[in-house]
């Protein structure tokens, strides 16, 4: 089911968005303002994003922004606005955005912009997973070898990136010192070297900013996982 975050201040627009949509069967979750949604994208993950420009706090515009930029996630965004000059249109694309409805608006309409969102982004499908890799909220960029988490660009030596690269293509696998040595060192004999375990703890300690959880655990005796709690 396709989760969609609606963020609009006037409740009785967010309530026919919602409704409607849920009759739709999409999965829906409401904020009231742009910071409030701001904090939420901090730590979830959502198939679509529809917020409205004019807002309390952060507007749509800067929220659409501080998501690309900070955040870094390619997540269809739809603004939704009472302004419709061309200047207007232009600076929420320019923003981010990737699609711009002028309200009122009926709900048919709205669905039918979400579905060819839908269809773009299945198309893309392919060109996206040649370059980020991601893994509940930790997202990497392997064309500039970068990490992205809780709005924080993590940067990465060569073999931070080859480490944290391995563990995002073997999510929820428990990883012994031995196959990360010959997968990300290519060194393919036993070896009383600690060097896995100082570089899991680089690397667990750049992808975990204040206030998110850990990801990389010690599975005592075995080796390690990449697995959310």
């Amino acid at each position: 089911m396709m989760k969609i975050l609606i963020i609009e201040d006037e409740q009785n627009i967010s309530s026919f968005i919602e409704r409607g949509l849920n009759i739709n069967g999409y999965d829906t979750e409401v904020c009231n303002d742009g910071l409030q949604a701001w904090e939420r994208l901090q730590y979830n993950v959502f198939d679509l994003i529809i917020a409205d420009i004019m807002m309390p706090f952060m507007s749509g515009l800067e929220l659409c922004k501080a998501y690309r930029q900070k955040l870094g996630y390619s997540t269809p965004f739809i603004l939704l606005t009472a302004l419709s000059t061309t200047d207007d249109i232009v600076r929420g694309l320019n923003a981010g955005a990737d699609d711009y409805i002028t309200k009122p608006f009926k709900l048919a309409e709205l669905d039918a912009r979400i579905k060819a969102l839908r269809r773009r982004s299945t198309v893309n499908t392919e060109n996206q997973n040649d370059i980020f890799l991601q893994f509940s909220d930790l997202k990497l960029d392997i064309h500039t070898k970068e990490a992205f988490r809780n709005g924080t660009t993590i940067h990465l030596t060569a073999k931070e990136y080859l480490l944290l690269k391995y563990f995002m293509k073997n999510p929820n696998r428990v990883l012994s010192r031995q196959t990360l040595l010959e997968n990300v060192w290519d060194i393919n004999f036993d070896t009383n070297t600690n060097i896995v375990d100082v570089y899991v703890n680089y690397i667990r300690n750049k992808i975990q900013p204040q206030g998110t959880s850990k990801l990389i655990k010690t599975v005592i005796g075995l080796g390690y996982i990449l697995k959310e709690e």
